[in-house]
């Protein structure tokens, strides 16, 4: 199979390259720096993802019979207080650059088309703790999310309509392993280290992980297969903030988390913080499994955590 990856160089990209390549598969990476595409042993192709001629013009030569929508634009260092603007240009990945790469998918006549979204805030925060594909997404999201959300609303609605492909959206839970906000060196993890991350009041937010490795695995498995839909690709075990945080931490060999009573958050930390961390819901991989014959590597973030930063 011939197959484009749109953000060839993201966190991804850098590990589902290798593992297509590893199936037999023909793969082609669109970034804006094509050097580093190369060594991943993938065809360069040099493009803007929002310079919709360029796009459409390099799809269409390679003739891909599955694109892979992994655009973001995310910055090394997260400034979570920020939440809107950290995620201001992905948004426009997620908006205009997915028309045009599905129009330039339509083009060049691929069959399948699988994107990135993403599991674990966005889901309304009532109800069950851990939700499935069908359960809505927050009506009421702090403001801060809002952008966030409707541009996830928009990229998921206009792949799941693309009655012309087989769209697949893949709600990949929180990243964490080599190259990501939360590995070794990562940023995420660097602020866990130094204590700036708190469990902030009883930290019952529930978020849902996958090892970067179990990312690329199942996204495989999703350009391999023909089902469309939404599915959530996560771990077996969500868990609330105040299990795996500490957890996190003791696995680093850094200081516990600080406790933050919710009384002093609502003081000083924005609304949307305080949600993901106390009302955040987790998801369900069961329909993923299933539908795709997949089983994680790391079944839980405990055996990932300690892969990934124990001695």
């Amino acid at each position: 199979m011939r197959v484009l990856v749109a953000g060839a160089t993201g966190a991804v990209g850098l590990w589902l390259i290798p593992a297509l390549l590893a199936r037999g598969h023909i793969v082609a990476g669109l970034a804006r720096n094509p050097g580093a595409v190369e060594p991943l042993g993938a065809l360069p192709i040099q493009a803007d993802a929002l310079d919709r001629e360029t796009v459409i013009r390099c799809v269409k030569d390679f003739r891909p019979d599955a694109v892979v929508h992994q655009l973001t634009a995310l910055p090394s260092t997260m400034d979570l207080v920020r939440f809107d603007k950290v995620f201001e240009q992905t948004n426009w990945l997620r908006t205009k650059g997915t028309n045009i790469l599905l129009e330039a998918a339509r083009s060049a006549g691929a069959k399948r088309f699988v994107a990135q979204s993403f599991c674990g805030w966005p889901y309304a925060r009532t109800g069950p703790l851990v939700k499935t594909e069908v359960d809505e997404l927050d009506p009421t999201p702090p403001e801060r999310l809002r952008t966030t959300l409707d541009a996830i609303r928009r990229l998921e609605t206009t792949v799941v309509g693309a009655h012309d492909v087989a769209g697949a959206i893949l709600r990949y839970g929180g990243f964490y392993g080599p190259h990501t906000h939360l590995g070794r060196g990562g940023s995420m993890a660097e602020q866990v280290r130094r204590r700036r991350v708190p469990v902030i009041g009883d930290g019952a937010g529930v978020w849902s992980f996958c090892h970067i490795a179990d990312v690329a695995g199942a996204t495989v498995k999703a350009v391999e297969g023909t089902a469309p839909g939404i599915f959530n690709v996560v771990d077996d075990d969500p868990a609330p903030v105040a299990t795996w945080l500490p957890f996190l931490a003791k696995t680093m060999g850094a200081p516990p988390p600080r406790r933050l009573p919710m009384w002093i958050a609502r003081l000083i930390l924005p609304e949307h913080l305080r949600a993901i961390m106390t009302e955040a819901r987790g998801g369900s991989n069961e329909l993923f499994r299933r539908t795709f014959d997949w089983t994680p590597k790391y079944p839980s973030w405990r055996q990932g955590f300690v892969a990934e930063f124990g001695a």
